[in-house]
């Protein structure tokens, strides 16, 4: 236990990771809450709330306060914030005594607004001092970029609600997009693909097994086939169908198209000597839970022209760079003045 905790926050559309200093990654939960609507009173959170998902009685609701990367419900966001670092004070012996807080804040492009909510949400808790740091600096330090340095690093990070692209140098953001479309979205589409097609309603658990198992990126792959259980729309009963990869290709390739034209819409805002110069060299770092769809790496090596990497924990890369950052948040407070 030690006071005057340094804690870094990714709030997440689909999870929350927590990380703090000298102990790494201490919680990575989905970022949902499960509601008794009648008395308004938060039942679960994180992963048991996630497992209600679809299961629940008519009083009980699980919902998502945060929504396409930024705070939907900011009364849920904050319970739900609240109820994590109780977790993480009496879990991980982690002292909540007044900590300093470092944020990553959702979309590069999000208001001043939504910044202040979550500002709010934070110091509600008791935070000494609470931190915003952008998305793609947090990806790019978490997945060991390097950031502070005259050379240029290109990051993109493929969350659930939003794709943040990135391009940084000297410790700030010389050219960045952001779309809300992510992880979340493929999983919508596959869910509207299967319902066109087959008349069949399947869930969000089974939408994110079905883009995991058999899902790819927009290139060449040897077929693969997997059977899924829905509901079937005209009789109502239980039902199994058979779905190949190349379905799912389709049905995720207008997600895919709207992270790679962010990509190449950041690369033409980008000054020619960084863009014609390290970035050629360097290549894109790619993060996010997105970056682990198949084929993910090759297809935007095809599209972009440039090497792309994975980064070493893309999953972890923005809580990673978001604690990390504390160390280094006054160097980039000056970089962004």
């Amino acid at each position: 236990m030690f006071s005057n905790t340094e804690i870094g926050i990714d709030l997440g559309t689909a999870n929350i990771l927590i990380y703090a200093k000298n102990k790494g990654i201490i919680l990575n939960e989905p970022s949902v809450v499960a509601v008794d609507i009648t008395t308004n009173q938060i039942v679960a959170v994180g992963n048991e709330a996630k497992e209600m998902i679809g299961k629940t009685p008519r009083n009980i609701v699980p919902i998502r306060p945060l929504k396409d990367g930024v705070i939907a419900d900011f009364d849920m966001t904050t319970q739900m914030l609240k109820a994590f670092l109780k977790k993480v004070s009496k879990k991980a012996g982690v002292s909540m005594r007044k900590p300093s807080v470092v944020v990553c804040t959702p979309p590069s492009g999000s208001t001043a607004v939504e910044r202040r909510a979550i500002d709010n949400a934070i110091k509600s808790f008791g935070a000494k001092e609470v931190h915003l740091i952008e998305e793609p600096i947090a990806a790019a330090i978490g997945a060991d970029l390097p950031v502070s340095e005259p050379t240029a690093s290109m990051i993109v990070d493929i969350g659930g609600g939003t794709s943040e692209v990135g391009i940084i140098s000297f410790g700030g953001v010389v050219a960045s997009r952001s779309v809300r479309v992510g992880g979340d979205h493929m999983d919508e589409e596959i869910i509207q693909y299967i319902k066109r097609h087959y008349n069949v309603l399947i869930g969000e658990s089974s939408a994110e097994k079905i883009k995991i198992e058999i899902g790819y990126a927009l290139v060449d792959h040897t077929e693969e086939e997997m059977q899924v259980r829905g509901r079937d729309l005209v009789t109502g009963l239980p039902k199994v169908i058979t779905i190949r990869s190349t379905e799912i290709q389709r049905s995720i390739k207008e997600v895919l198209d709207s992270i790679l034209h962010a990509i190449t819409e950041t690369l033409e805002n980008c000054p020619p000597e960084l863009s014609g110069g390290d970035i050629v060299d360097q290549g894109i770092t790619i993060t996010g839970g997105g970056a682990l769809l198949k084929g993910m790496q090759e297809w935007l090596s095809n599209e972009v022209k440039v090497p792309v990497h994975l980064a070493p924990n893309p999953l972890e890369s923005v809580a990673v760079g978001t604690g990390r950052s504390l160390q280094m948040i006054q160097k980039l407070q000056k970089a962004v003045k």
